[in-house]
């Protein structure tokens, strides 16, 4: 397998290749010049495809003479071990690079789900949220090891504080001042800029990658556990004054909040590839049927409830968007209102 694999610095090896990844760090400058560069030596009709983590396809396919053959492929970390890869249409990609994108995805025998562009897409739109809140709970002073186990509780497979070590905390920085950059300020908290920006640049916590993040991550045999002094960055709060229920609920909320949010603006276009993204992408509580499924299994009505009493305690993150108010009226599901088998029929 090794000898099938050849390394190279040159970018005219590029030449004869059918489809090239971009891999590089989250900066759109430092992906303008792979781009621009590449592109110099690719062959006519060959297919580029960036495996950014948020950065909207659409932009950087500016940077490609041909955006027709530029797409998005994103794969999760750790990249051997995630089933899923997102495949990202930008406004101007066409058929035949979305065709090379599924039939190489699946080569490699991952799933593939295709969203339409957007900042972070679909599964790292809903991602982010679950670290951003577990962000606000640090903030708040809920205890470290109470916000990882109850995020265990709720159904997810690593909590989010594991998970944003294993993603990197650096990507997170990154993520952030590439986002402060884009769209100003205001587009992020600055609380958790302050926190992200403390745990990197003061302390050199990057995540696993580094062995320092969230945890600490010793020589072996020795087993991961939470740095002793994160819980020393925030005033704590007395565990037993702290509502298991409610934190389950701001955990399954907010990332089925975000993908109701992407079905509304036409991110998503199969509510089955939404359940399937989010339960492959970041194991969100598979005992649910994923996060729309969340929603309808409790009912929207119901859900809208929860997440107005969330919104005027914790704040606007947990805002209903206009769908799932109308859904809430009407009774409807996202299986029902959004029927793929119905779907299939009308394109046959």
């Amino acid at each position: 397998m090794l000898s099938l694999i050849q390394p190279t610095a040159d970018y005219a090896d590029l030449a004869d290749c059918d489809l090239v990844i971009e891999a590089v760090f989250e900066d759109s400058n430092v992906k303008k010049g792979v781009t621009e560069e590449a592109a110099k030596h690719m062959k006519r009709g060959a297919i580029f495809a960036s495996n950014t983590s948020t950065i909207p396809i659409t932009g950087l396919a500016k940077n490609f003479p041909r955006q027709n053959d530029f797409i998005g492929i994103h794969f999760f970390s750790p990249v051997d071990k995630m089933m899923l890869t997102e495949i990202i249409m930008g406004k101007k990609t066409g058929d035949k690079a979305l065709a090379m994108a599924v039939d190489y995805v699946l080569a490699i025998k991952k799933t593939p789900i295709v969203v339409n562009d957007t900042r972070g897409f679909f599964v790292n739109r809903c991602v982010l949220r679950y670290m951003s809140e577990a962000y606000n709970m640090l903030i708040e002073g809920v205890p470290p090891a109470m916000i990882e186990n109850v995020a265990k509780m709720a159904g997810m497979p690593v909590g989010p504080l594991a998970l944003n070590d294993e993603t990197a905390i650096d990507l997170s920085h990154k993520i952030l001042h590439q986002t402060i950059r884009d769209m100003g300020e205001k587009a992020v908290d600055p609380r958790h800029v302050e926190l992200v920006n403390t745990m990197v640049e003061k302390h050199g916590r990057f995540g696993r990658k580094n062995g320092k993040g969230f945890y600490d991550y010793p020589a072996k045999p020795a087993k991961k556990h939470l740095w002793p002094d994160l819980k020393t960055l925030y005033p704590q709060q007395d565990p037993d004054a702290i509502s298991v229920q409610e934190l389950k609920n701001r955990f399954h909320a907010t990332i089925a909040l975000e993908a109701a949010r992407c079905v509304e603006e036409g991110v998503v276009t199969d509510v089955r590839e939404a359940d399937v993204g989010s339960i492959l992408g970041f194991g969100f509580a598979p005992f649910t049927g994923g996060a729309l499924s969340y929603i309808d299994g409790m009912g929207a009505a119901a859900f809208v409830d929860m997440v107005k009493k969330l919104q005027k305690k914790y704040g606007a993150q947990f805002k209903p968007n206009k769908l799932l108010i109308d859904m809430a009226a009407k009774g409807d599901t996202f299986y029902g209102r959004f029927d793929p088998a119905k779907a299939e029929k009308q394109a046959a």
